[in-house]
This record gives C-alpha cells, sequence and structure tokens, in this order.
C-alpha cells in the first residue's frame, strides 16, 4: 500500500489512507463505524451511534458562531466493492492497495471508495481541526448508502437539529446537485427444473465491458454484459441445440455489469458451428458499441466432455425469455430538464442456482409514477414466467427546489474563489439528500464533492487536486455561514 504522506491536503489524505486500511463494504461497516467512534472519543467529541452503524459527531461552533443554526455535513461510509478478475484481493479483510498516479489515486486491482471514503475524510480534518470557524456541526456518517440508502432510511433525524446539510457526495467539481431521482432494488426469482446432461462442455464469458454507475454513467449506453449473454444464448439457441448448466454475471445492483459467464453443453460435433456463432455475435456486438464500449469480448473455453445438471428445456427458455424481455439502460429522458435521464433499469446481478434464476437490480427515476409502473412491469414479467418478486431499499427522489439560500451562497463562494460560474444540476442517480428531505422539514440541502472518475469500477480515480481545491472551498463555505 503507498503512503499519501506528502500530499495535500494532509490531514484530508491521512485520513483518507487510514479508512482505505479498514475495510468498509457495504454490509460490513463495523469496523469504520467502530474507528469513527473511537476518533470521536479521542477528540472529547460527542457522539451518537445507532443499530444500524450510522455515526453522528456533533462539534461546538467556533467563536463568533455562537448564534448560527447547525450546519450537518453528510457522507457514507460503505464502499462497492468490485475487482478485476485476476486480482486477489478479500474486501472482508485486506487494506485497499492505494497508487498515486501523477494527479490521480486510485486503487489496484479494485475500486477505490473514493465514493464516498472522501467525504468521511473531510468531515474527520474538519472535526480535528480547532482553528476552522464554521457553526455548530452535525456530521453524519451513514452505512450501506450503496446497497439502497439504508442507513440514511433507518437513521432518527430527532438526533439533528440543523435545518442545512451539505452532503459530500458528488464526482464532478463546478457541478453543485440540487435534485436527484428515486430508486428501489427490484428482485426477481423464477423457479427452475433441472435434467441430466451429456455432451461436449464450454464456458462461454462475455467480457472486456467498460461497465460504471448505473445511476450516472447509465446515459452513456454502455452495455451491460447480462442482457448480452441473454441475446447470445437466444441466438445460439436459434442454430443448434445445447443444454444451459450454469449462468452468472454481475455483483452489485448499482454497477453496470461487466461480465457474465455460461456453461453450455453441446453435441460433440458441434464446436465449430458454437465457435462460429460466438465470434459472428462479437463481431455484432462491436460494431453496435462503436464508440462506446469496443473492447467486448466473448471467449469460449473447453471443459471436455462431461455429465452435468442442466436446465430443462422449459426452464431454460423461460431464462432466455426473461433476459431478453427484461427492461436494461435508459427508459426515458425528462421532458422537463434537458439531458437528463428521468428513469432506469440496471439488471446488475444474475445467478442461476439449484433452485431459481435470481436477478436482482436498481430501478431509479424521478418521478415517483414512473419509478413503480418500470418496477410493475418487471413484476408482470417476472409472475409471467411464474416467479415471485419482491422490492427492497425504496428511497424518494430529491426535488429541486426554486429557493434555497444555502445553495446560492454556495455558487457565489465558488464563483468568487475560481472565477467561474458553479453549474448547478439534477442527477439520475440517488443521493441520500432525499431521505433526509423528507425527514427533516425545511431542510435546505446540497451536494457536491472533488472530480472522480469511473466510480464503482476498478477504474475508479480520484484527482488530488481537485480535492484540495475543494478542501479550501468548504472549509471557506462554513466560515462563510455565520
Amino acid at each position: 500500500m503507498s503512503s499519501l504522506k506528502g500530499l495535500q491536503p494532509a490531514r484530508v489524505f491521512h485520513y483518507f489512507e487510514e479508512i482505505c486500511k479498514i475495510p468498509h463494504a457495504s454490509y460490513n461497516t463495523k469496523a469504520i463505524s467502530d474507528y469513527l467512534a473511537a476518533f470521536a472519543h479521542e477528540h472529547n467529541l460527542k457522539y451518537y451511534r445507532d443499530v444500524q452503524d450510522n455515526v453522528v459527531i456533533y462539534k461546538n461552533p467556533a467563536a463568533g458562531y455562537e448564534n448560527a443554526p447547525a450546519v450537518i455535513i453528510q457522507g457514507h461510509s460503505d464502499m462497492v466493492a468490485e475487482k478485476d478478475m485476476d486480482c486477489s484481493h478479500d474486501f472482508s479483510v485486506d487494506p485497499l492497495n492505494l497508487v498515486v498516479n501523477g494527479d490521480e489515486l486510485k486503487a489496484q486491482g479494485t475500486t477505490l471508495g473514493g465514493d464516498d471514503g472522501i467525504a468521511v475524510a473531510y468531515a474527520l480534518a474538519i472535526l480535528e481541526d480547532a482553528s476552522l470557524k464554521h457553526p455548530a456541526l452535525e456530521v453524519v456518517i451513514t452505512t450501506n448508502e450503496e446497497v439502497g440508502l439504508l442507513g440514511a432510511t433507518a437513521l432518527d433525524t430527532a438526533v439533528l437539529s440543523g435545518t442545512r446539510m451539505i452532503n459530500i457526495d458528488s464526482e464532478e467539481e463546478g457541478s453543485l446537485l440540487a435534485g436527484c431521482a428515486g430508486g428501489l432494488t427490484a428482485r426477481s426469482r423464477i423457479p427452475v427444473n433441472y435434467v441430466e446432461a451429456t455432451g461436449s462442455c464450454y464456458q462461454i464469458t462475455i467480457s472486456g465491458l467498460t461497465g460504471g454507475h448505473s445511476g450516472t454513467e447509465i446515459h452513456k449506453n454502455r452495455a451491460n454484459s447480462n442482457i448480452l449473454m441473454g441475446r447470445l444464448l437466444h441466438t445460439i439457441g436459434e442454430q443448434m441445440k445445447y443444454m444451459l448448466a450454469e449462468l452468472e454475471g454481475g455483483q452489485k445492483d448499482n454497477v453496470i455489469t461487466q461480465s457474465t459467464r455460461a456453461l453450455v453443453l453441446i453435441p460433440e460435433d458441434s464446436k465449430e458451428q458454437l465457435a462460429k456463432i460466438c465470434t459472428d455475435f462479437e463481431n455484432c456486438i462491436r460494431n453496435e458499441y462503436t464508440g462506446i464500449d469496443e473492447g467486448i469480448c466473448v471467449t469460449l473455453l473447453s471443459k471436455g466432455v462431461c455429465t452435468e445438471p442442466a436446465l430443462h428445456p422449459v426452464s431454460r427458455e423461460k431464462t432466455v425469455f426473461f433476459l431478453m424481455n427484461i427492461p436494461s439502460g435508459v427508459q426515458k429522458m425528462s421532458g422537463s430538464i434537458s439531458g437528463l435521464v428521468e428513469t432506469s433499469f440496471n439488471p446488475g446481478v444474475l445467478k442461476l442456482d439449484h433452485e431459481a434464476l435470481c436477478v436482482s437490480g436498481g430501478v431509479r427515476s424521478s418521478i415517483e409514477s414512473a419509478k413503480m409502473a418500470l418496477s410493475e412491469k418487471i413484476c408482470y414479467l417476472t409472475e409471467f414466467l411464474g416467479g415471485d418478486y419482491e422490492i427492497a431499499g425504496v428511497y424518494p427522489a430529491w426535488e429541486y427546489q426554486d429557493q434555497s439560500s444555502l445553495r446560492d451562497i454556495m455558487t457565489s463562494i465558488y464563483e468568487e474563489m475560481f472565477q467561474k460560474k458553479m453549474a448547478v444540476d439534477i442527477i439520475h442517480a440517488g443521493l441520500e439528500c432525499g431521505i433526509f428531505y423528507h425527514k427533516i422539514p425545511g431542510l435546505d440541502c446540497v451536494s457536491f464533492g472533488p472530480e472522480m472518475a469511473d466510480i464503482h469500477t476498478t477504474k475508479e480515480r480520484l484527482s488530488i487536486s481537485s480535492t484540495k481545491r475543494m478542501w479550501k472551498y468548504l472549509v471557506k463555505v462554513l466560515e462563510s455561514l455565520k
């Protein structure tokens, strides 16, 4: 693990490095919450911790700010845990292997967790610095944001007094977020039956896709390998006999799936035909995704002649039918805000087990009725095939407000500091601002952050210089909220 000593701001990168030593993938946040509680105790700061391991740390106002309303600084402690196929990293125990490359900070072979570790690092650096000028602060670090905003949903906001909130969970410097989509996790489970089959066994892998965040990058129309695999299996079935023994792809609902694997059994004399179908399919897909996702690969690996449990032909057709018809990607663009995705679905996780085909994905929409209509469409398809459907992690949209004094202050300070206007944007991704906005009457909230790229993928990168600029910006904003 590379040391971040020498990077500025020093204390921000010190705490970011400390966080990266602690495993903190979603659903594994106790250790990072222990660390936050210990930090509060060490610095004689009052704190609150709930059963979901959300942590709130309180800091008294600086001299002269006693009468200023409290300000909430908010981020989340969990990270998306993705790794390269050849990476042996164990997210449950291993520290991240940080790498500095010029102005960029990344993690070797894994996601970096700048989303949202940088918010935690900013917050801790503010909490420990007695020289900073600011109102009373309520630092809220939630858990399991990446799997449905679960921590924020569970938090009792009665422990908060602030009605101004700065969320640090944006990845584009110079953009102040003022609205976001609502969402839910859609889970389909379709029962399947197996029969014993014998034949030449081949592993088919679709890989090399760019992937990305299923909210902020869904508009880029990148390929989803789960959907491509459904299409390939349909193509194979149209041209030759085969049996399907295994099928899996993706690890996270909110990541555009980069790799999907299938195991098929075919007649011994059909190898060349299968190879041609896969080659033709790869060429076809690469052509379709020219300029968008050009690294798509379809590989075929022989496993020899074997006998395996494989899907009964009816179950196989149900599986392929589902993958051929499930919605994927952008479903509708906003009619009122140019360039904004209104509604989308990302079928992020695909798994065929001994009893069922299981598909889990993220539904997002800035319109509540459209969100539920898309969910009902997936439900209808699932139940039509004899399956069961459930939703989880439902969270509301954060609707844009015409009036926001906090937004006005922050855009004004940005222009003063950097001599250019700050964009005010609404995004398709889900933010915890929507949860807090609905829980705290009259909450005035915004979201910002330093420049990051390719979050939720192993190419994730955090700009060091942007982190420094946005630190100075945050300090100046807090100083101005007198």
